[in-house]
């Protein structure tokens, strides 16, 4: 039996998932009424409509129970309530990278990462590379285009 492992997230991950979850299940009649309506138009083997509500059914279906999943082993941590000398989920990080230029990262779930907005996922290379370490320590993380170095400047429970 597979365990029941948490996946750790922010409240505003949990949020979007249980926001998702409830679109999805209010999606679901209207599928049921469009595979009735292309029933209704008789043959079934050559009816576009009928196989396409079909396949957006079963898709449907298959986000409905992996959202479940996700939502049940939720773990939900407010970044405000931790502290501490060291990197773990939820902290805001600064790095100064080779050329001394900051860039900061928060490291969150995998559902709530955005490296564009600086949000990264903690399963991420570089996150993974982070976690544990504290202000003045090296990180060197290998990535597509090659091996990066960081210098942890600051870290934040923001």
């Amino acid at each position: 039996m597979a365990t029941m492992e948490k996946v750790p997230m922010l409240s505003e991950g949990y949020e979007r998932l249980t926001a998702d979850l409830k679109m999805l299940r209010e999606e679901r009649p209207k599928i049921v009424d469009a595979i009735e309506e292309a029933r209704a138009h008789g043959d079934l083997s050559e009816n576009a409509e009928y196989h396409a509500a079909k396949e957006r059914q079963g898709q449907v279906e298959a986000q409905i129970g992996d959202l479940e999943d996700k939502i049940s082993r939720a773990q939900i941590i407010d970044p405000k309530t931790l502290s501490g000398e060291r990197i773990i989920f939820g902290a805001t990080v600064t790095l100064l990278d080779e050329d001394d230029k900051p860039v900061k990262y928060q490291i969150v779930g995998q559902t709530e990462a955005d490296a564009a907005k600086g949000r990264i996922s903690y399963s991420s290379p570089l996150a993974r590379a982070m976690i544990g370490k504290q202000v003045g320590d090296e990180i060197e993380v290998t990535v597509p285009s090659g091996d990066k170095f960081y210098l942890v400047d600051k870290i934040e429970f923001i």
